[in-house]
């Protein structure tokens, strides 16, 4: 569900698989960030334009999880848009078909995530790229309900600590001096931020979380990591 490269079958996913894989997230798309930190180095040194690098990232990084992660973001954005009545957004989101607002949600994250990364240097960009999982760990945290009773949202929401999830972005945080004293953290701090306010408004609409706001819970926050790291 991470990414797209060919790992074991699990066959049974017990409470314990579920809350390793959610806290190991990070470094389950090491390569992924890897590819992107690569791509971006490649066309500093080749002297391309700094956003079309950018978008090629971007696509590999599409193709390596699937894209996966962008339906869910389309998802969410029609999920919302689409009633204010529960089980019809709910029923919008399962439908798997992308909407104006999902359309819209795909073209302004992308092109965010694009602007950031053009400014952004290769290393900096990969290590974005892993941090951005992290959001897993607030998606997923003990607070947070499953939206249905089947589903991604069942078999892992509420199987991270609330503790070790505020650890854990705090380890970000303290790793994000390394790049900038200040900068660094305050951009892990509102990446977090709006992943606790995504997640919060789909508790709210939808009566928890799904697969879906996992998906986008991740691409808002490469590209609130990506904006803030811009430059550094």
């Amino acid at each position: 569900m991470l990414t797209a490269l060919r790992v074991p079958a699990v066959t049974t996913v017990t409470p314990g698989v579920a809350t390793g894989a959610l806290l190991l997230a990070p470094l389950a798309v090491l390569p992924l960030g890897a590819l992107v930190a690569g791509v971006v180095w490649g066309g500093q040194e080749a002297d391309l334009p700094p956003l079309a690098v950018a978008f090629a990232a971007l696509a590999l990084l599409a193709v390596g999880s699937r894209a996966l992660h962008l339906d869910g973001l389309s998802d969410v954005a029609d999920g919302l848009t689409s009633s204010y009545d529960r089980e019809r957004s709910l029923a919008v989101m399962k439908s798997g078909t992308a909407g104006p607002a999902g359309a819209a949600a795909l073209v302004l994250v992308l092109g965010t995530q694009a602007a950031g990364l053009a400014g952004t240097g290769p290393w900096v960009a990969g290590a974005a790229v892993c941090a951005s999982r992290a959001a897993l760990w607030i998606t997923c945290c003990a607070l947070v309900p499953p939206a249905r009773p089947d589903g991604l949202g069942l078999t892992f929401t509420r199987r991270v600590p609330v503790a070790v999830a505020l650890a854990g972005w705090a380890a970000l945080a303290g790793l994000a001096v390394l790049a900038d004293p200040v900068r660094g953290p305050v951009t892990v701090a509102v990446a977090g931020a709006l992943v606790g306010a995504l997640t919060w408004h789909a508790v709210r609409r939808f009566g928890g979380v799904t697969g879906d706001v996992f998906g986008a819970a991740i691409e808002v926050a490469l590209a609130a990591l990506l904006v803030g790291a811009a430059g550094l």
